[in-house]
């Protein structure tokens, strides 16, 4: 049976090249840029579920923790000042993406990931020596400010330097650095939460200043990519550097169309209001609704709160941090898994399969959740092996997100933008991410505390809402060379009514496009 909306590469203009070791390295240490997003991730729950940390910021959730028995247990950690400590970062990011767009446009990748690198060290510093709540809020918004910038210019650097055969595994590694910073953070806070005096707390926020450094240091050694070079006009060095990246001489055909494309955007005198224009209207869906599901997901319940979550449902502290590593290792794995996949399966059956899954794992937690704590949330003594189910669901859910919306909401919104639209396009995905990441971190205690189990069915009609979603309106872009994506548009079923013939791309002629054909 053909699949509704699905596109592949029909053998059409493939640019020579290889994959270099040159531009392997070079993404692997671009792709760091994750980690900082990740370690923030993986810290705020665990440190959030310490006790000294709980008693010295918020001594009220401490008190409901450990002394009162009447509070609900679903409840414990309800706390609007508690949750801003989280949330108020991803508030920051949102802002600052606004601002990354033009300086990613106007002065390259590079100078917008060496921008967020420099404000999360900053924001990590005064965490880490953190006195008073408004200390532990400012380190987190200048944090944010930080993986803004990075969220804003990473994504694109990769898929702009990658070979366009293997840009989905690349771009992954952008999502697999994601994995690792929430894997060491989970880590860390299980062994610093162990440390006598209570001061651990301050190794696992001070710990961001490593993967900010890294960041930092990379974005002033790596190369700029070949689109940024020519759409600042800098045409000789772009070539130069395209010949690099490519490891051949004969780049003109590839080099000929990233030029078109770059003259093609310089018409575009407002970025921000061509995206409202008709033909750029599957772009600009994409870009809201990919990052609006993906947080949709429920995976920031688990990833942010891992620790907090299962200390609500009746785990102890020390067995709380360690499911959190569990499925933290699951996390890294299964990223690993859409690496080798991404390029090979495509796209769309990756994001069907793991919508699948994951709306499957979710009704399953709901259940078991719901028939041992109740409404109640008094789950009397657990059983070890009631325990180990919650947490292998919860871990297969997991391994679904991380080898389909994990990786993929950013691979797809960032490889499917014409360039004159590319920086404005990709702020606003960012920048949809970010709230509604704000959001969820806001409100998922209170909804914890009110939903109870029913949480996990409120995010499980969601997965089912999207995958819908991806099965009628998202073209497969595996194969596709970056500069010729508006033609998948012209090729699908419901997009191609707004884009014209003469929309195709990017300067680049129709008749030298990529053939596309419906599968």
């Amino acid at each position: 049976m053909p699949a509704v909306g699905g596109i592949s590469n029909g053998g059409g203009k493939e640019y020579p090249g290889s994959l270099t070791p040159f531009v392997t390295v070079t993404c692997i240490v671009a792709a760091m840029g994750g980690l900082i997003f990740g370690y923030d991730i993986g810290i705020s729950g665990g440190v959030t579920s310490m006790d000294p940390f709980l008693l010295k910021f918020f001594p009220s959730v401490f008190r409901k923790k450990n002394s009162d028995k009447t509070v609900n247990q679903y409840c414990q950690y309800d706390s609007q000042t508690l949750t801003m400590f989280t949330s108020s970062l991803y508030l920051a990011a949102l802002l600052s993406s606004l601002v990354a767009s033009t300086v990613t446009r106007r002065f390259g990748r590079k100078l917008s990931m060496l921008f967020g690198g420099l404000l999360f060290l900053v924001g990590a510093l005064i965490n880490g020596f953190a006195q008073h709540v408004w200390m532990l809020i400012v380190g987190r918004i200048l944090l944010g400010f930080g993986i803004g910038f990075a969220n804003q210019s990473v994504p694109l650097y990769l898929s702009e330097m990658a070979p366009y055969k293997y840009r989905g595994a690349l771009n992954i590694g952008f999502q697999l650095s994601i994995t690792v910073g929430i894997l060491v953070a989970n880590v860390l806070n299980y062994f610093f939460a162990k440390i006598h005096g209570g001061w651990g707390w301050r190794l696992s926020l001070g710990g961001a200043m490593v993967p900010a450094l890294i960041i930092t240091i990379g974005s002033l050694v790596l190369p700029d990519t070949p689109n940024s070079m020519i759409e600042r006009g800098d045409r000789e060095k772009a070539k130069a550097q395209l010949r690099r990246v490519r490891g051949i001489d004969d780049v003109e055909e590839e080099f000929n169309d990233l030029v078109a494309a770059s003259e093609s955007s310089r018409k575009v005198e407002h970025p921000w209001r061509n995206l409202l224009q008709r033909k750029y209207r599957p772009h600009l869906t994409m870009a809201v609704l990919i990052p609006f599901f993906q947080q949709l997901t429920g995976i920031n319940v688990i990833m942010f709160y891992a620790p907090v979550l299962f200390s609500s449902i009746g785990f102890k502290d020390d067995s709380a941090l360690m499911s959190a590593v569990i499925t933290g290792v699951v996390n890294v794995v299964a990223t690993c898994v859409s690496i080798y996949g991404v390029d090979k399966w495509g796209r769309r059956a990756l994001f069907l399969e793991g919508g699948v899954q994951m709306v499957i794992c979710q009704a399953v937690v709901a259940a078991a959740i719901g028939a041992k704590f109740g409404i109640d949330g008094n789950p009397g003594d657990l059983p070890k092996w009631y325990a180990v189910v919650v947490v292998l669901f919860i871990c297969i859910y997991v391994s679904a997100f991380a080898w389909s919306w994990g990786p993929l909401g950013w691979l797809v919104p960032s490889e499917i933008f014409p360039l004159e639209i590319r920086s404005a396009a990709q702020s606003i995905n960012v920048s949809v991410n970010m709230f509604f990441t704000f959001l969820i971190a806001q409100v998922f205690l209170t909804m914890l505390c009110h939903m109870k189990f029913g949480l996990f069915i409120f995010f499980a009609f969601f997965v089912l809402i999207m995958t819908f979603f991806i099965y009628f309106f998202l073209p497969e872009t595996k194969g596709i060379p970056i500069e010729e994506m508006n033609q998948v548009w012209k090729a699908h079923p419901f997009w191609s009514r707004f884009v014209e013939n003469d929309d195709y791309g990017n300067g680049v002629e129709m008749g030298r496009g990529t053939a596309i054909k419906e599968v």
